[in-house]
C-alpha cells in the first residue's frame, strides 16, 4: 500500500522507478490503481521491457509503461 500513496503524491510528475529486478524506468506518472502505476515514458524506452506492460489500447500510444506496484523498489522525483 505505500507504493500506491507514494505514487499517488507523484501524480503528473516526472520520476524515476526502481524496481526489485535492478530496472530503472523515467517518465511521468499518469495513472495509479490498486495494483499499477502508469509511466508515460514519452517514447523514450531507456529501459528494458521485461518487467513492464505496454497496453497498446489505453489512450496514449506505445510510451506508457504499466508497472505492478509489487515490483516497486524506489521511487524518487526527477
Amino acid at each position: 500500500m505505500e507504493a500506491y500513496y507514494n505514487c499517488m503524491h507523484c501524480m503528473n510528475r516526472r520520476v524515476r522507478i526502481l524496481t526489485r529486478d535492478g530496472k530503472i524506468h523515467e517518465g511521468k506518472i499518469v495513472r495509479v490503481d490498486q495494483n499499477n502505476v502508469y509511466l508515460d515514458t514519452g517514447g523514450r524506452d531507456g529501459s528494458v521491457r521485461t518487467s513492464a506492460f505496454r497496453p497498446y489500447g489505453f489512450g496514449y500510444g506505445n510510451s506508457v509503461l504499466t508497472l505492478s506496484l509489487f515490483t516497486l523498489l524506489a521511487i524518487a522525483l526527477i
